[in-house]
């Protein structure tokens, strides 16, 4: 057992033995907001209350409402009460404070948390660093916004604030340093990650950043009308008013079984897409007397116009990104029939909504022909498909992400591109694709992460083993980052990683082998930039 003092009073934690080397201290489930019931439903979280005797942290606190959308699909699990954090640390009276890593989790702001389901702490915390994990809330729960005082919106990313500003005021306890936090995530966790890089709310909390997989200028982490969305949720279940404040009284008072995957369409465009849409994200906040705005304006403009300054990134991709798409992207031959019937198909969401259908078929035909050269085949495309989401929804955000970054000139930023292929390379089996992949080697969407975090279900690794060989080798960048600001401060190894700039667009191949390299899928990447250009987007 191990105790230590917080400002809402004593947690009671756990010594663990770590089998990949010593042992580390864990605090789990501990609440950094109130628990958002009731009155409190779609609300700001409100500062924790405190506790008089010592509170035990040795189990997780309750996952946020959700069903599952990539794993056991459909599954629903978790509970309103649901705000809690994990601190991993290896010592909590260390002789010199411990970088702080903060992760965040992905999920597509409709499923994950953090707990050791996915986000064990043993490959981190033998460097010497304290991992923090935690709960937001999700979809609807963390992301209705009416345009209105009681329900602005962001409520998900006001959580992920609140755990921040939680860990900022706390961590020494822990044996970390308030002064070198690093926020990380993957997927949606890396989308929110680059919005703290622009919001108001989280400047100051933190000194690095590393997005992974996601950022914030992509299509699905950004919300489209989301009042009218409240109001086609009301509709769905029995109210049909365009009164905010009673669509908002009614959706308060809904069951949470009414409310979780709550597919509301407003569009018919939405309507007839194969592909399932975040339709409940991060909003553009109107204000609301001296109510704190999680994020307001333009996305483009606001990271055009510079991120926190001074503030240190790493961003990144994975090699196969799509893969994941052909698994939570319903029946692939069914997709590849629309792909091959339909231009449409090509044309991402948003430009569906403001070009004309001239210049979506045109623009879809462009597409299409760039990716599959001629006639679609059913049975065999997938790879092509996979290519298209990849490039879609990941490979040209993050490239055009990381430029925008790198004109403004206030931050250094490393870019990379994941090649890894080991037997942790397992989300395409994980989703379901195993027969269709069969023996090739794909670096899916997620795939990055069993190189970071021990999930609870996962095998011991072999210390000796290849596949640890690398697990070291990822954990150290990440690390020496969190450390250092650079990845690789040093030639332990073997490879120097240079920050991006514009001119040379350099990143790191982070695969089997570590290999500098300039403008990846450049070829790509522009094809998106002049197809983007001449269609005004």
């Amino acid at each position: 057992m191990v105790q230590v003092k917080v400002n809402e009073g004593v947690l009671e934690g756990e010594v663990v033995k770590n089998e990949y080397g010593g042992s580390y201290c864990s605090f789990k489930g501990i609440p950094y907001a109130q628990p958002p019931l009731g009155e409190l439903r779609f609300k700001a979280p409100q500062p924790p209350k405190p506790w008089k005797d010592v509170r035990s942290a040795k189990q997780f606190g309750s996952k946020c409402y959700q069903y599952d959308a990539f794993f056991e699909r459909g599954k629903v699990e978790g509970s309103e009460d649901c705000l809690y954090l994990n601190v991993y640390t290896p010592n909590v009276k260390p002789d010199k404070p411990y970088p702080v890593m903060f992760y965040i989790h992905g999920g597509g702001l409709v499923s994950g948390a953090g707990d050791d389901d996915l986000y064990g702490p043993k490959f981190l915390v033998r460097q010497d660093v304290i991992l923090v994990t935690f709960n937001y809330r999700l979809e609807v729960l963390g992301f209705l916004c009416l345009d209105t005082e009681d329900a602005p919106g962001n409520a998900g990313m006001k959580d992920q604030v609140a755990a921040l500003r939680w860990v900022k005021k706390n961590i020494a306890s822990f044996g970390g340093d308030p002064d070198n936090i690093t926020i990380f995530g993957e997927s949606a966790g890396g989308a929110s990650v680059t919005y703290h890089l622009i919001s108001p709310m989280s400047k100051g909390l933190f000194r690095r950043a590393i997005a992974q997989s996601g950022v914030c200028i992509s299509y699905w982490a950004q919300a489209y009308k989301p009042r009218e969305r409240g109001f086609a949720l009301a509709r769905k279940l029995g109210l049909y008013s365009d009164d905010p404040k009673e669509v908002y009284e009614f959706l308060k008072k809904q069951p949470l079984e009414a409310l979780i995957k709550a597919v509301v369409p407003i569009t018919f465009s939405e309507k007839a897409r194969i592909q399932t849409e975040a339709y409940f994200s991060v909003a553009d906040e109107k204000q609301f007397g001296n109510n704190e705005r999680f994020f307001y304006g333009d996305v483009l403009d606001a990271v055009a116009n510079g991120i926190h300054e001074g503030v240190e990134i790493m961003t990144g991709y994975t090699a196969d990104e799509g893969i994941m798409g052909l698994g939570i992207f319903g029946d692939i031959s069914a997709s590849l029939d629309q792909a091959r019937n339909f231009p449409q198909f090509f044309v991402s969401y948003p430009m569906s909504l403001t070009l004309s259908t001239n210049d979506q078929l045109e623009l879809g035909k462009r597409i299409r022909e760039y990716y599959f050269k001629g006639p679609i085949s059913i049975t065999d495309d997938w790879e092509k498909l996979g290519k298209f989401y990849s490039a879609d929804l990941f490979v040209f955000p993050a490239n055009r992400w990381v430029k925008l970054c790198a004109q403004s000139k206030r931050n250094k930023t490393y870019l990379y591109k994941f090649t890894c292929v080991t037997e942790l390379n397992v989300i395409s089996q994980m989703m379901g694709l195993a027969d269709l992949i069969k023996d090739k080697p794909v670096v899916a969407h997620a795939d990055d992460l069993l190189y970071l975090f021990t999930p609870n279900t996962m095998p011991e690794l072999d210390m000796n083993s290849k596949t640890f060989q690398h697990v070291e080798k990822v954990t150290k960048l990440w690390t020496n980052f969190a450390k250092y600001g650079n990845p690789t401060p040093d030639d332990s190894l073997g490879v120097t990683w240079t920050p991006y700039t514009v001119d040379n667009k350099d990143y790191l191949e982070i695969g089997n082998v570590l290999k500098p390299g300039q403008a990846p899928d450049d070829e790509e990447v522009q094809f998106w930039e002049n197809i983007l250009t001449e269609f005004k987007q």
